[in-house]
């Protein structure tokens, strides 16, 4: 069984909005309440609160002590508690692993924008979702509904109202076996760069934005704080990035389809964009402790330019869609790929700087052309043996 959500517009009216946002602020003060709980019973006592402990204290929660609480579906409520649970459960394997820990946080009113109906209380018709406690609100159906729905989520998206189902579907029909492989290395002149040489560009959506991006936030920095024009600043600022953030997707949900139905096996590196997008440590002359030029301004440029063309995203995209599609995704070591011939396999060191590979044995591309021809290769002697037949049977 695979499961995929199916995103839709609502448009609830003035009244269903606003009974919207009391159920959120509801939620969110539930969920505070469950972890200052938790924290102060470890904090003072050594006790560990756990979910089915605070889950059987909801009844008496909503009897006495709040009884607006039994104007919300009862299972939104569990969830609330279960979102808490599985965020320590995170906590803890982070620390269990050695990862930066990260403990739940507090929730402000313009972080928790979502509650979810776990298992019923919902219905979905042609033009109509229908929620138990707040009513029937039109809907944008711009696709059918697939499969048996599992949970439904009501999200606010910077003005927006979504209603988001996650269902399960069967396993899909897989596309036609391909008889094309191909390595990718992604870059920040071209957003992907293909082993036969062909390039994806990088449509550099961010950039583009930037100058409304910066005129809108120069005019939220303005404004009086708590004021109505400041919040209307701040609606203004968020939509800028939806809209930002809706183009990259829509983007690399193309490119990564087209990716998909074209190759059967890709190959690409094992980036960790976390690390390339970290900050340069500062630099203090020893002698007088002043700061020296670290080349943060410079750095700073590429990280951008690194995030705005969503690498982690368009590899994930593409590996979800192989695994629907019967395709294979490997992810290689990404060390020395642009600086290895691919022609003779001599190491031929070259700045960030120089776009052409250049190599005593005649070989000359370009540098990304011949990195992806690298990954391809180190894809090709995959240690894996299923993988290493799939292409020994394709290549042969």
């Amino acid at each position: 069984m695979f499961k995929q959500a199916f995103k839709y517009r609502i448009y609830p009216t003035k009244k269903q909005e606003k009974l919207l946002f009391w159920t959120l602020a509801r939620c969110r003060e539930l969920y505070n309440a469950a972890l200052s709980e938790r924290r102060d019973a470890y904090k003072y006592e050594h006790k560990s609160i756990t979910y089915r402990m605070q889950a059987d204290d909801l009844p008496e929660i909503k009897g006495i002590i709040r009884e607006e609480y039994q104007d919300i579906h009862s299972q939104v409520l569990q969830n609330v508690l279960k979102r808490l649970n599985t965020a320590f459960e995170n906590f803890f394997r982070r620390v269990q692993n050695g990862e930066e820990p990260g403990y739940p946080r507090f929730q402000g009113r313009n972080r928790y924008n979502s509650f979810t109906y776990p298992q019923s209380g919902y219905s979905l018709s042609e033009k109509y979702v229908t929620f138990s406690k707040i009513g029937t609100i039109m809907c944008v159906v711009h696709r059918p509904l697939q499969g048996k729905p599992k949970t439904c989520t009501i999200k606010y998206e910077a003005g927006q109202w979504y209603a988001v189902f996650s269902c399960e579907i069967e396993t899909p029909e897989k596309l036609p076996e391909s008889l094309e492989d191909v390595g990718i290395d992604l870059g920040v002149s071209h957003l992907a760069t293909l082993s036969n040489g062909e390039m994806i560009e990088h449509p550099r959506y961010y950039r583009k934005a930037k100058k409304t991006l910066e005129r809108r936030q120069q005019s939220l920095s303005r404004k009086r704080r708590g004021s109505y024009r400041r919040d209307k600043a701040r609606k203004l600022v968020a939509k800028a990035h939806r809209k930002v953030r809706n183009q990259r997707r829509d983007f690399l949900h193309k490119q990564s389809r087209k990716v998909v139905n074209r190759y059967h096996v890709i190959v690409f590196e094992d980036i960790q964009t976390k690390n390339l997008t970290r900050k340069p440590k500062p630099k203090q002359d020893e002698a007088t402790g002043q700061y020296l030029p670290n080349g943060a301004a410079a750095k700073g440029g590429l990280n951008k330019s690194i995030l705005d063309a969503g690498w982690a995203t368009f590899v994930e995209m593409c590996s979800v869609k192989a695994a629907w599609a019967g395709r294979t995704l490997l992810k290689v070591d990404p060390r020395s790929t642009s600086q290895v011939c691919s022609g003779c396999g001599q190491v031929r060191k070259k700045e960030l700087s120089e776009r052409w590979h250049s190599c005593d044995c005649g070989t000359e591309l370009d540098r990304d052309v011949n990195a992806a021809i690298n990954i391809l290769e180190r894809g090709r002697k995959c240690p894996t043996q299923a993988v290493a037949g799939t292409f020994r049977h394709r290549t042969a």
